[in-house]
């Protein structure tokens, strides 16, 4: 048997050794987002974007949204949102590194994304920012018609 097949053999070895105890400590890191099967989401902050001419703005206004995630699986990349108007959607769901995206892909363009961070506010609840990429040549009142980024947080709910 020759040193290098003896190398070869340790070093299988030892990584199969390793092998169990790193997937149990990627368990461990997860937070509790990753298990979270609903949520209630408020924000209470809206930055409004959009183009002055040829320059980009941004303003922002306070804003009442609120958002209420159900049956969140984030092993199996689903989640449905409770919506205010048009009834409830299935969305996809990703929880990567303490980060938690809801992506909603509409069929005729725009796309809304949530991200849930495994970070504490000063309440005790989740921070969070919700993000509306949607462009209108013109405003309806009540109607994203220009780029929106929401801040606000989000509870885990039982």
């Amino acid at each position: 048997m020759s040193i290098n097949t003896i190398l070869a053999a340790f070093t299988l070895g030892g990584a199969l050794l390793l092998l169990p105890s790193s997937f149990g400590a990627q368990d461990a890191v997860k937070g509790k987002l990753a298990t979270a099967k609903n949520m209630k989401c408020t924000f209470p902050l809206v930055a409004i974007g959009t183009w002055a001419g040829e320059q980009p703005k941004a303003e922002m206004k306070p804003a009442k949204l609120v958002l209420q995630f159900e049956d969140i699986n984030a092993d199996e990349g689903t989640a449905r949102l409770e919506g205010s108007v048009g009834g409830t959607y299935d969305i996809i769901v990703r929880y990567a590194g303490g980060y938690l995206h809801f992506i909603q892909s509409f069929l005729d363009g725009p796309l809304y994304t949530t991200t849930v961070l495994e970070k504490q506010t000063s309440s005790g609840k989740l921070k969070a920012m919700h993000s509306r990429h949607e462009y209108t040549d013109f405003a309806l009142p009540g109607f994203t018609s220009s780029p929106e980024q929401y801040y606000g947080e989000c509870e885990i709910l039982k």
